[in-house]
């Protein structure tokens, strides 16, 4: 009998069993491999891996799993999709590269993640539409990347989320307001949006977005001023919270942030996270 790997789940109430006595689904942390036995020590009730460079290499020909990635444990979310030379809102671009892709990546995904895993699509350098392409041609390509990305996950049990990026990371897609936007002028469904508080303080978008729009947020990334750890600086973490939960949003928080010293800083963050919440 084959025995099928431990899932986020069952790792989450293993390692800390306080987790499910959270007001949300938990607190987790955006890590490569390495750090992932650090972040469960320093009390993460999940790891977010990053899937350029830690989950899926290149050798230049083709996409794999890397081959020290630990797949025995599935994940329920991934963040960092797309590499930054696949040139997604450039309709002068070869379709079938991103096409390539999907089909090397999702499945290998697929096939360490738990059913319905998110997987964040941000890749701000990746859909930054370039010097001199048509900006209305350029939202439609990338809405045409957004649908194919969509259904790749699909096929395989996964689940995008579509993340606003504040502007020194991309031109395209900015706000909460203009990707729900965007996702709806193009009729595109079954693809919630990131609630990232670093990039609505960057951009200056309020808080009541947030709330009026949850029912369309279907994952949230956290840090504090100048993306430190939760706790070590003056934004405004509460009310983010209280805007999530008062918008319907009820699923976990990621932590996404700059660490000098990981363990003790992101058990310090975690700590406040869940005291404030």
């Amino acid at each position: 009998m084959t025995i099928p790997p431990t899932t986020e789940r069952n790792r989450m109430s293993d390692t800390n069993p306080t987790a499910q006595r959270h007001p949300l689904t938990g607190y987790g942390v955006i890590v490569p491999s390495e750090r992932i036995p650090d972040a469960f020590a320093s009390g993460a009730d999940y790891a977010e891996p990053t899937i350029v460079g830690n989950l899926v290499v290149t050798d230049g020909a083709g996409w794999t799993r890397h081959p020290d990635y630990d797949a025995s444990v599935r994940r329920g979310s991934f963040a960092i999709l797309f590499p930054g030379d696949l040139s997604l809102a450039d309709p002068g671009f070869p379709a079938e590269r991103v096409t390539a892709y999907l089909d090397a990546v999702m499945p290998i995904i697929g096939s360490v993640s738990e059913p319905g895993a998110k997987i964040v699509f941000g890749s701000g350098t990746a859909r930054t539409v370039p010097t001199g392409v048509d900006v209305t041609a350029a939202r439609a390509r990338f809405a045409e990347v957004v649908v194919e990305t969509r259904d790749a996950a699909e096929r395989n049990g996964l689940q995008i989320v579509l993340e606003p990026l504040n502007r020194d990371e991309t031109n395209l897609l900015n706000s909460l307001e203009e990707t729900v936007a965007f996702l709806d002028e193009f009729g595109i469904d079954r693809v919630p949006v990131v609630a990232d508080l670093f990039h609505i303080m960057l951009e200056e978008e309020p808080l009541a977005v947030v709330q009026a729009l949850g029912a369309r947020i279907g994952h949230a990334h956290i840090a504090d001023a100048g993306r430190r750890p939760p706790g070590q600086g003056d934004w405004p973490l509460t009310e983010f919270i209280t805007a999530l939960r008062d918008g319907g949003y009820n699923g976990p928080i990621t932590v996404e942030c700059l660490f000098e010293d990981f363990e003790p800083e992101l058990e310090a963050a975690l700590a406040h996270l869940r005291q404030l919440a």
